[in-house]
This record gives structure tokens, sequence and C-alpha cells, in this order.
């Protein structure tokens, strides 16, 4: 399927939700790979580039491979947003997206992130001073509210939507949830149904190909966001993808072809970070391939005791020849 965020093509409805520590330009080339529709980075500070930091200059790198790319910004301050928006534009990103649901306390107790959603008014001017500062679309990821008694997603959508931007990302879970109990798509519905003029796509609970056309079918929303469901995952596009275009389910990864997952995502971290953090970097990653294969808990734990690269792949082709 094709469609369009603003100006920006779009093949295909499964795309690679921004996380912190995860969707680096590493693991983006995997999903792209992969076959995701569109590939979103690490959420990067507005106030971090309006001060020229050095580390979050370096996340604004992307690869031409990875086109359509999302460059996701955070902040609550509109000039500082006006600028960072311009700085992704420049930086060559198809897309500036505004985060307005992170949960994280670090974030919201600064005003950032999911806490916009307690304040539409500001809210309201970041998108606007992005939407003005830029001649790419720009889109806003948020939640469906602060908590079980203020909802206000379907309210806060409309006026965010008012400001111009090109598409809305919704996650289905309130901010005092963070990433615990269900994802409420009824919400990710109302939306889709109000604002019919802009895409929609929806984030939360998305695991697999059923559960993409399941959200899919039941929202109406233009795309999935996959976050959490891909993590050691990068297949979960590909299965998505084939499952919509053709109905068919494919199999899954061997145990043998996760390793070698592994190992060639730690061979883009060396590329990208250097050997020492992407050693630092690949134990997370690893806990995640590893999830669910034969004594996953022991070779995680020889993982974790593992310090230099070859050390590393040593165990990862250890624990190849032991699965054999």
């Amino acid at each position: 399927m094709k469609w369009n965020i603003g100006s920006v093509p779009i093949e295909g409805q499964a795309i690679l939700a921004p996380m912190a520590g995860v969707s680096d330009i590493a693991y983006r080339l995997l999903a792209k790979e992969q076959g995701a529709a569109m590939v979103c980075t690490e959420m990067v500070s507005a106030m971090g580039i309006k001060y020229k930091n050095e580390h979050t200059h370096e996340l604004l790198r992307m690869e031409p491979v990875e086109h359509p790319v999302s460059m996701q910004i955070f902040g609550s301050d509109p000039e500082a947003i006006g600028l960072g928006a311009k700085a992704v534009e420049d930086s060559g990103a198809d897309i500036v997206d505004i985060n307005m649901g992170c949960p994280v306390k670090k974030i919201v107790t600064s005003g950032d992130g999911a806490a916009l959603m307690k304040n539409p008014d500001l809210a309201a001017r970041i998108a606007e001073a992005a939407v003005k500062a830029v001649s790419v679309p720009v889109t806003v990821k948020m939640r469906i509210g602060w908590d079980e008694e203020h909802k206000n997603v379907l309210d806060f959508a409309k006026r965010i939507a008012d400001t111009g931007v090109a598409a809305i990302a919704v996650h289905g879970r309130t901010k005092e949830q963070m990433y615990s109990g269900q994802a409420d798509w009824s919400y990710i519905k109302a939306v889709k149904d109000e604002l019919s003029s802009i895409p929609v796509i929806g984030n939360g609970d998305i695991v697999d190909a059923l559960s993409a056309k399941k959200m899919l079918d039941e929202t109406g929303c233009d795309a999935v966001m996959i976050g959490r469901g891909a993590q050691g995952n990068p297949w979960v596009f590909h299965e998505i993808h084939h499952y919509l275009e053709t109905g068919e389910l494919v199999e899954p990864p061997t145990s043998l072809e996760k390793l070698t997952m592994l190992e060639k995502h730690f061979d883009l971290l060396c590329q990208y970070k250097g050997e020492s953090l992407a050693v630092r970097e690949i134990r997370t990653h690893a806990g995640w391939y590893i999830k669910g294969l034969p004594d996953a808990a022991y070779w995680r734990n020889k993982i974790n005791t593992v310090h230099i690269g070859s050390s590393f792949l040593r165990e990862i082709e250890s624990y190849k020849k032991w699965l054999l």
C-alpha cells in the first residue's frame, strides 16, 4: 500500500517507532533491510541542538538507504523546537516528528514529552513553530492522555492538527501507564474518525502480523508503529508487510538466524559507535534476540560478562555450535 505523509511517499504500513537506545542508525538499517516502510530516529533534544551539543548532533546522522526517515525532537520551548526542526531538515531527514508522548520521569519533569498533553496551548505553539520553520512535513506523537482521569487525546489531537501538522501518531496508553497494561485502541479509532484529512498512525501492542492487521481493521488507522515488538526482532517488519500484501504468514526466524542477526547488529554498532560502546550496548539487544531460545538465561549471563568484541563474537559462535 502506498500513501503519503505530506509530500513524502510511504510504501507499506509498518513503521519503526522512535526508541531511545534502540532506534539508532545500526538498528534502523536492519529494520529498513527487513522492509520497514519508514524508520524513526531516537528522540533528539531541541535544546541540545540549540546549544550545539556534540552528542546531540551525532544523533542527527543517517544513511541514504534509510529514507524515508522521520527524525524526532523533544522539548517545551517553541523557539528551540523551531531551531531543532530546521536542523533536522538540514540534516536530510524527510519528516520532523515532535515527541509529546514520552512518559519517562526525567523528560516529563522538564515539561517535555507527555507533559505537553497537560498544556494544549503550549503544545500547539510548539507544533506551529516547527511547521513554520521547515518545508518538510511535521508530525506529532502523543499518548491518549496523562492518566485514567485525563484522557484528552481527541481534543488534543484536533488542536495539534489545526497547526498544520501532516500526520499524528497515537500510543494507546496514558503517561501513568508507562508501558504496562493493555493499549486502548478505541482512542486511536476516535482520533482517526475525527481527523480524516491527515494520516493517523497507531502504536501500542503491535508484536506481529496478526496484531498489526487487527489494529488496522479495528481503528482504521493508516499505518502501525512498532516499538517494543521490534526489539531484537527486525523481522517483524517483513512479517507484517508480507501478510498485509499477501495474506500469508511467514515462517519465524530460526534460533541460528536470530544469532546471525545479532552478530550483524553488533557489527553495525561497531561500525558506527566503536567497539567499546558497541559491546556495552549489544548486551541489552542480545537479551531481546535470544529470549525464548534454548538455555537463554545461561547464554545471556555469559554474554553480559564480555568486555571486548572478540569475546562477544566467540560466545555467540559457541552458542550456535551448542544449538547444532
